[in-house]
């Protein structure tokens, strides 16, 4: 990327450097302990039901209480980062997950559970606003997508080191049940290991340095010339104090975002707002999670072995890392607009088929199963339902909620659209156990109609925003 991008310049004399692709990577590792702590409870999900001999209702909010925890942090984050800092927030984010890592692993019951994973959550949550704002705020225009776009690498990486570390701790215990080390279950130690992407995460962050937005909403004037300077490579004097000018008239940096800023004529809400909670909302009524918490309990409840499942699953996991590649190399060419329209169809045709082939499976409960052809053909629509969501809502959301917003508002709207998107994924990952009771084909029968809702919406609300700068966002 750093070979293309270096030679990238913009009218105000912006450079796509390789020191603003290194900073952005350390900020989006806070999308991998995102997707790490939120996916690490698929393969432990079995487990801990069992343990603690939960029901459906129950374990469904075992796995899902964390993104209540996410909507707290995502609504506090805003404030916080206006006040104290990007990077001083994403710092906080890190310890908080770091200390959810280590309280879900040695827990003696599901109501410490259930507080360890709402803990982690607020991490996660503040990691979900703090990011993708912090790297809307330091990338050039012209690559900004792109740049945007490495929190959702970092989230389906995370996804995939969590699930394959569940897979590979489940097999070397013999089972994610079974003991391992110093006597505690395979499942405890996949909850652990995320210490360690936490603190590594909290160390790099320590040597990124703070927005030149907010520098300049502090009035630190100096200091956001030099972080321009040296992060975009602006050399030119006059174009320096151009930008450091631009960015003070957009924020007024005097004034501190409230909730009463996001008023307006549309449902007490200003347009934009309503636009990047419903982003945020469809993202989630998609049911992309269950695929991500609950995958290999899915596919061990239709007939695959527990080891084939896992396996299933860590695939599933690859395939997201790779079409989200293919994302970034898109977003800045085809526009954000385009991808979601392409993914919002792909995924309504996907999920009718997931639906069509669950109505074809027979039994109930732990004797469901799904014959071939089906179960065959399901596995072939679940990893394309995925390939049309990696394409398109999962980087495209993120990186039009880091960009989207007017200046003056962007850390409180951003705020407000992710809180809606955790507790949006809070409504599917609870619902989904007793929605799979009612029947398979029921749940996916429903989240194909809410991508083909999504489809409607992206056509008739959302606006393009590729190569505008930030400045420019209109309300």
């Amino acid at each position: 990327m750093s070979s293309t991008t270096s030679n990238a310049v913009d009218d105000l004399g912006q450079h796509a450097t390789v020191r603003v692709v290194l900073i952005a990577a350390a900020a989006a590792l806070g999308g991998f302990l995102f997707g790490f702590d939120t996916a690490v409870i698929n393969g432990a999900v079995d487990a801990v039901r069992g343990n603690f001999g939960l029901g459906a209702g129950e374990i469904g909010f075992a796995v899902s209480c964390a993104l209540l925890g996410s909507a707290v942090g995502a609504w506090y984050a805003g404030p916080l980062a206006d006040r104290f800092g990007r990077v001083r927030s994403m710092q906080v984010a890190a310890l908080f997950l770091a200390m959810s890592a280590l309280g879900s692993g040695l827990v003696g019951g599901v109501g410490s559970l259930v507080l360890w994973r709402v803990v982690g959550g607020i991490g996660v949550g503040m990691a979900s606003v703090i990011a993708p704002t912090y790297i809307a705020e330091i990338s050039p225009a012209q690559v900004r997508g792109r740049l945007g776009s490495l929190q959702q690498l970092a989230i389906v990486l995370g996804i995939f080191a969590a699930l394959l570390s569940d897979a590979w701790l489940a097999g070397t215990a013999g089972g994610a049940s079974q003991p391992l080390w110093f006597g505690l279950a395979a499942w405890r130690w996949m909850f652990l290991v995320a210490v360690v992407p936490a603190l590594t995460y909290g160390s790099l962050v320590l040597g990124v340095p703070e927005s030149p937005r907010h520098l300049v909403a502090k009035g630190r004037l100096t200091e956001a010339r030099q972080v321009l300077r040296q992060v975009l490579g602006m050399t030119n004097e006059r174009a320096l104090d151009d930008k450091v000018q631009d960015i003070e008239q957009s924020l007024h940096a005097e004034y501190r975002p409230r909730l009463r800023d996001l008023r307006g004529a549309s449902f007490g809400l200003l347009p934009v707002v309503w636009i990047g909670i419903l982003l945020s909302v469809f993202q989630q009524f998609v049911g992309i999670n269950v695929i991500f918490y609950y995958s290999s309990t899915l596919w061990h409840s239709v007939g695959f072995s527990e080891a084939d499942s896992f396996s299933i699953t860590v695939v599933t996991s690859v395939v997201n890392v790779l079409v989200t590649l293919v994302a970034i190399a898109l977003v800045d060419r085809i526009g954000r607009k385009p991808l979601l329209v392409i993914g919002s169809a792909g995924m309504a045709v996907t999920l009718g088929l997931m639906a069509w082939c669950f109505s074809q499976a027979s039994g109930s409960g732990a004797s469901l199963s799904l014959p071939a052809p089906w179960n065959m053909v399901a596995l072939v629509a679940a990893n394309a339902y995925v390939v049309f969501f990696g394409l398109s809502w999962g980087p495209m959301v993120w990186v039009l909620l880091g960009e989207m917003f007017p200046n003056r508002i962007r850390a409180i709207a951003l705020a407000v659209a992710a809180s809606a998107q955790w507790l949006a994924n809070f409504a599917i990952t609870s619902s989904f156990p007793k929605l799979a009771e009612i029947g398979l084909s029921f749940a996916y029968g429903l989240y194909a109609l809410f991508a083909l809702i999504s489809l409607v919406f992206v056509v008739v609300a959302v606006r393009e925003t590729k190569g505008i700068e930030l400045e420019d966002m209109q309300s």
